[in-house]
C-alpha cells in the first residue's frame, strides 16, 4: 500500500505541470468573454476528478446534483474530513469559487490555477483577511458566482463534526442567497489528516441536500445550527 501511494503522489506531480498548462491555455483563449471563468472551474473540476479515476481504490458517487443548478449566487457549505475532500467536491462539476487556506495558494501549480481561477484566499485566525474574504465573497455573490465553504475551518482529526463558523452563514442571510448544504462521506478513512499513505479501498459519497432559504431563519446562529444539523443527519445516516 505504502508503494502504491508513492507512486500515485508520483503521478500527481508529474501530471500537474502538464495540466496547468492547460488551465493557463484555457484562462487566456476564455479571459474576453468569461469573466465568471466558468469553462476554467470546469476545467479544473476535469483535473481534479482525474485523479479520482486512476484510482483504482476510489470510488465516487454524487447525488443531489439537480439541488445546485448552473446559474445564479448561492452559499455552499461542506464538512471537512480530509485532504480528498477537495478532490471530491470538484466532482460537483458546477461553478463556484472555493474559499481556501492561503496556503493553498502557495503550492506550485495547483496553488496557482486556484489564482487563476479567482478563488478566495483566507489567513485562518487572521481578522483582516476574515474581513478581506467576506467582502470578496460579497462581490462574488452579487455577480452570480456561488462560493464554497468548509465551516469547520479546518479538517476534523476524529471524522466527528466541528462547530461552524458564521461567516458563510452571514453571507447567506445578507445577500439573501440560497445556503446549500453537502454532506461528503467516507473520505475521512482514504487519507486521514496529516496521513500521506492511502488507507484502503473507499466508496466516497457527495451528497448535496435542498437549498435552504436564509428567510426562514431569525439568526445566523439559527441558521448555521440548521445546515450542521442537516449535515449531521446525513453523515450518521451514511
Amino acid at each position: 500500500m505504502r508503494l502504491l501511494s508513492y507512486a500515485y503522489w508520483a503521478l500527481i506531480c508529474l501530471t500537474c505541470p502538464i495540466f496547468f498548462v492547460g488551465a493557463v491555455v484555457i484562462w487566456l483563449v476564455t479571459l474576453p468573454f468569461d469573466r465568471r471563468k466558468v469553462l476554467l472551474h470546469q476545467y479544473s473540476c476535469a483535473w481534479a476528478v482525474f485523479y479520482i479515476a486512476i484510482n483504482p481504490m476510489w470510488k465516487l458517487h454524487v447525488s443531489g446534483r439537480e439541488h445546485l443548478g448552473w446559474r445564479g449566487p448561492a452559499v455552499i457549505v461542506a464538512n471537512h474530513a480530509s485532504l480528498i475532500d477537495i478532490l471530491v467536491l470538484f466532482g460537483l462539476f458546477r461553478p463556484f469559487k472555493w474559499v481556501s487556506k492561503a496556503e493553498n495558494f502557495k503550492i506550485p501549480f495547483v496553488g496557482w490555477n486556484m489564482r487563476l481561477n479567482g478563488y478566495v484566499s483566507l489567513v485562518r485566525g487572521d481578522r483582516a483577511s476574515v474581513v478581506k474574504m467576506l467582502s470578496l465573497c460579497s462581490r462574488l455573490l452579487a455577480k452570480g458566482s456561488p462560493v464554497l465553504f468548509f465551516p469547520e475551518g479546518t479538517r476534523s482529526k476524529d471524522g466527528q463534526l466541528r462547530p461552524f463558523k458564521e461567516g458563510a452563514f452571514e453571507l447567506a442571510i445578507e445577500h439573501q442567497v440560497p445556503l446549500i448544504p453537502v454532506a461528503v462521506h467516507g473520505t475521512g478513512s482514504a487519507l486521514p489528516k496529516h496521513g500521506v499513505v492511502l488507507q484502503q479501498h473507499v466508496d466516497a459519497w457527495v451528497q448535496i441536500m435542498e437549498p435552504m432559504d436564509p428567510a426562514d431563519y431569525p439568526s445566523v446562529a439559527a441558521l448555521s445550527d440548521a445546515a450542521r444539523e442537516r449535515i449531521q443527519t446525513a453523515l450518521a445516516a451514511r
